[in-house]
């Protein structure tokens, strides 16, 4: 796996996690981390919801609660909702949230 920064960041009551969706996909699927031509990092995922009333947005944050074992509503777009890159906010222990993401992406 190539070296990328990690992106996400941790936060007193959980984590925020940089995210490029790609809706109207075939499957539900966190897939890799990637660094865009900025140099930022974003982890990829995919969900099978249309981008319209905000379906996508509710597919994504369920998706990173179900991969990450909390609770449906601890998971949240917070910036980027008509986007493609987001801002999610996961809510929990941010270390063992940290450690379940780089084991979800290695």
């Amino acid at each position: 796996m190539v070296d990328h920064k990690r992106p996400w960041q941790l936060q007193a009551d959980g984590i925020l996690i940089a995210v490029r969706l790609t809706p109207k996909s075939s499957k539900d699927q966190i897939e890799k981390i990637s660094e865009q031509a900025d140099g930022r990092s974003l982890v990829l995922a995919r969900v099978r919801a249309v981008p319209e009333k905000g379906a996508a947005n509710k597919a994504v944050a369920m998706l990173f609660a179900k991969a990450l074992s909390v609770p449906k509503s601890s998971a949240e777009v917070i910036t980027g909702s008509a986007a493609r890159i987001k801002t999610l906010r996961v809510l929990g222990d941010p270390k063992d949230l940290s450690k379940r993401l780089e084991d979800l992406l290695s």
